[in-house]
């Protein structure tokens, strides 16, 4: 509704996990260097952890572009499900047909086809999101999948996107072997209060912006007060913010907008 009254070409504050509008903050960089050199360095596994809402996602996303083809990528989105049912959606995920196979033969697969990317000069990366909600055994088979590997190298690169709950259920004693495997670990933290407003004006930038909206000190304050600086609470409330200031016709994001563009989010509760 407001992309031509602001003269943007797209909504620039939408939740998908689009890796263009990723804002690489000094944290958001560095959480992506971690994890492209923990890819390409074949670390074995790679673990991203961060509240919800502080783009893990659109991190993972933006790797993915980044390792391009000579990398064979599975992404698993939602991995609640048993042993069996996850290696398959691994094996489906890399196109290949596991229909009535058991476990040992989609794994027999699973490794043959490793070995064939390594004969080609490829590597391949298996990312799980939402990792906290997996299951101690399903952890088990994981740390099984990591152990494809050939005299020198391993076949496969495990990357754990997850809540902090994650932290705390590696740090069981049961799960030590996994824990040990981890070489390279980050925790992502929302952004900062003197972050959001380069926030907010990388995605305005990115969806066409030639300058406006602008956003007052006190509606920068209202946001970041509501926020805590978390991507997604960001992006949600500029969504209403902009909404707001169309249906009253004013380029200027202030502190009443703000605090209305809140109570809206909210249902209309006074906040």
């Amino acid at each position: 509704m407001y992309l031509d009254y602001y003269g943007l070409k797209e909504a620039p504050f939408e939740l998908a996990p689009n890796p263009r509008y990723l804002f690489y903050s000094p944290r958001y960089r560095e959480a992506f260097n971690h994890l492209v050199y923990g890819i390409r360095e074949r670390k074995g596994f790679v673990q991203l952890t961060g509240e919800v809402g502080c783009g893990k996602t659109t991190i993972c996303r933006a790797i993915l572009k980044e390792l391009g083809d000579h990398y064979a990528t599975a992404l698993i989105l939602n991995p609640v499900l048993d042993a069996d049912q996850l290696l398959r959606a691994v094996a489906l995920e890399y196109g290949l047909n596991a229909k009535g196979m058991d476990r040992f033969e989609t794994l027999s697969a699973l490794n043959q086809f490793l070995i064939d990317l390594l004969f080609h000069g490829r590597d391949a990366v298996l990312i799980i999101d939402e990792a906290q909600d997996l299951t101690p055994e399903l952890l088990e088979q994981i740390r099984l999948l990591s152990n494809l590997e050939t005299e020198d190298r391993k076949l496969l690169q495990i990357v754990l996107l997850g809540q902090p709950e994650l932290r705390d259920r590696l740090n069981n004693h049961n799960l030590r072997q996994l824990r040990q495997r981890i070489s390279v670990r980050f925790h992502l933290n929302p952004l900062k209060r003197w972050e959001l407003w380069p926030y907010i004006q990388h995605r305005l930038q990115v969806a066409g912006s030639k300058g406006g909206p602008a956003f007052t000190v006190g509606a920068l304050w209202r946001i970041y007060a509501y926020t805590k600086g978390i991507p997604r609470l960001v992006n949600a409330l500029c969504d209403k913010c902009l909404l707001a200031g169309f249906v009253h016709r004013t380029p200027r994001i202030d502190l009443p907008l703000a605090s209305l563009a809140v109570r809206e989010l909210e249902g209309n509760v006074a906040v």
